[in-house]
């Protein structure tokens, strides 16, 4: 693996992300929506820097499945998503690939009638972007490599490592794991 950004370069990523949005929302109440399973380390540390009244959720969108890395239909389950009728909305996502994800999400959540929704992406892949829509706020642009690391996995795995590395073939094919296979 090869280490892309650092855990201090993430941290200070994040405390900038939460500095945006505090000017952006200027004290306003935010209701923050991650998405599963990758948001959640993000999610986490982000809620800790904002200084603003929340409400956090979750929504759980999924277009990668098993050791695939190409995608596939994306299946949206929004039942552990607070009410955001009439309410700013940050949704929150690890990763903006191809971008198909992030904007369908978007456009499920527009039919619940939010006041505003604006979008968040820790991480732009450079080169993939597929659809017109640009998130809100981006912490990193990175390289288009299969990356693992602070919420992002392969089958499940390097979810905990506190830095984002990049996968190279050959790790990607001779899984590391004995039967626990990670995802990307």
């Amino acid at each position: 693996m090869k280490r892309l950004l650092t855990e201090d370069q993430l941290r200070e990523g994040v405390q900038r992300l939460a500095h945006e949005i505090g000017d952006s929302y200027a004290g306003r109440p935010l209701t923050i929506v991650g998405i599963l399973t990758g948001s959640v380390v993000l999610l986490a540390d982000l809620i800790r820097e904002l200084n603003l009244p929340l409400r956090v959720g979750v929504v759980q969108a999924r277009s990668y499945h098993g050791a695939t890395t190409e995608r596939g239909e994306l299946i949206i389950n929004s039942d552990l998503m607070p009410d955001i009728k009439d309410r700013d909305v940050l949704l929150v996502d690890d990763i903006f690939d191809t971008g198909h994800t992030l904007v369908e999400v978007v456009a499920k959540m527009r039919e619940l009638q939010p006041r505003s929704i604006r979008s968040l992406v820790l991480f732009r892949k450079e080169g993939r972007q597929q659809v017109k829509h640009d998130p809100d706020f981006v912490g990193f642009s990175i390289p288009d490599k299969f990356v693992v690391g602070y919420g992002l996995d392969y089958e499940d795995a390097y979810r905990h490592l506190p830095y984002l590395a990049a996968l190279e073939e050959n790790e990607i094919n001779d899984h590391p794991l004995d039967g626990e296979r990670g995802a990307g």
